[in-house]
């Protein structure tokens, strides 16, 4: 772990930086910025950012994704990534849905398959388009989200684990629990939808099939009284994603009252880790600092 102070370097400290940063220069600083021609986008999602006054060197990039109905500058508005940002020298992506009602595509076999299409590859090259343009750390670049931004953090996780190295998910899915012709699955929100560790687990590794590398870890937050994704959901996560780790679906450790009380945060060895929020239904508050500790940044 870094200081914010140790890690963070001046946008502009002189020509050699100014050089290397390239069209980096053509987006302002600590503004909500929309980028294009980011790379294949086929759905047509938009991509904005928010670099930060001071970035680390180098910097982590954060995906930070909304809910149905949400926009980008929403979830900018209503959540503490560029406040935080600011503090910490990382860059945020903030994807939006092109679908009307915001909601994202998380159940066609294209958005679920590593390169295949779906709103996940608008947001993946997004991704990669400011690794390159910022020279980030290949190993700090994480997604978060809420409600359907939660599903797609599920299934970047799933897709695209070259590219994830984290993700916190707030009341979300398991990764493929939307898969079908239908964008919505009351099967799967009403919590209907039961496997056991090793069907998710398998949906999870055939999201790029073949691949061999580091899985992203988890951290997994929902509410316990949640009627829109039930949270039977909640369980069916930390099914998947043990299976992924090959850990034990029974927690290592538990710590009651956090980071809230009346919350309980599960551990399931180093990479699976979920929060239960007692009496809080489908609008689980985000917990940006905690969010920010698991992937290392803070």
């Amino acid at each position: 772990m870094f200081a914010s102070s140790d890690r963070v370097l001046k946008l502009a400290v002189g020509p050699v930086l100014l050089a290397a940063l390239g069209s980096a220069l053509d987006i302002p600083v600590s503004t909500l910025t929309q980028i294009t021609d980011f790379g294949d986008n086929p759905t047509g999602v938009e991509n904005y950012v928010y670099v930060p006054a001071t970035l680390a060197d180098p910097p982590a990039l954060i995906a930070a994704i909304h809910y149905c109905t949400g926009t980008a500058q929403a979830y900018y508005s209503g959540t503490e990534y560029a406040t935080l940002a600011e503090k910490y020298g990382y860059i945020v992506l903030y994807p939006e849905a092109p679908a009307e009602g915001k909601c994202w595509d998380v159940h066609t076999d294209e958005t679920l398959t590593h390169d295949a299409g779906g709103d996940s590859l608008g947001i993946a090259n997004g991704l990669r388009y400011l690794v390159d343009l910022y020279g980030v750390d290949s190993e700090q670049v994480f997604a978060t989200g809420t409600s359907s931004g939660a599903m797609m953090t599920n299934v970047l996780a799933g897709a695209y684990p070259d590219l994830i190295k984290a993700g916190a998910a707030f009341a979300g899915v398991p990764y493929a629990c939307f898969a079908g012709e239908s964008a919505w699955s009351t099967e799967c929100a009403q919590g209907q939808l039961i496997k056991s560790g090793e069907e998710w687990g398998a949906l999870a590794l055939a999201g790029y099939a073949g691949y061999t590398g580091t899985r992203p870890k988890m951290a997994l937050w929902h509410g316990s009284v949640d009627t829109t994704l039930n949270t039977q959901n909640y369980y069916e996560e930390i099914k998947q994603w043990t299976n992924i780790f090959g850990v034990s679906e029974n927690a290592t450790s538990v710590t009651e009252d956090w980071p809230i009380s009346g919350w309980t945060l599960s551990e399931f060895g180093d990479n699976v880790q979920g929060i239960l929020a007692s009496g809080v239904d489908h609008n689980i508050p985000v917990q940006a600092q905690k969010v920010l500790e698991w992937f290392g940044i803070a």
